[in-house]
């Protein structure tokens, strides 16, 4: 179930409630009760700005670290704003 969960969650971050679609597709696949899914339906909307903005800072930082890599971070322009 971890490896199916794994597998059917890149790039989920990007698209809103498309967590509880995976979840509730990989829960009616190994035949677990589906009715507790609603129960996160509350606090989804939380959820899912939290894994957005972690999915921002990761791509912001990752963008940053090949530029730097490649020579193309300016770090004079950065420490003057």
């Amino acid at each position: 179930m971890m490896g199916t969960l794994l597998l059917t969650s890149k790039g989920v971050a990007g698209v809103p409630r498309a967590s509880l679609v995976i979840l509730a597709a990989t829960v009616n696949q190994f035949n677990i009760p589906e009715w507790p899914i609603a129960i996160i339906l509350g606090v989804d909307a939380l959820m899912d700005m939290g894994r957005t903005s972690v999915n921002l800072m990761g791509n912001c930082l990752a963008s940053a670290v090949v530029a730097r890599w490649e020579g193309e971070f300016d770090d004079e322009m950065a420490n003057n704003g």
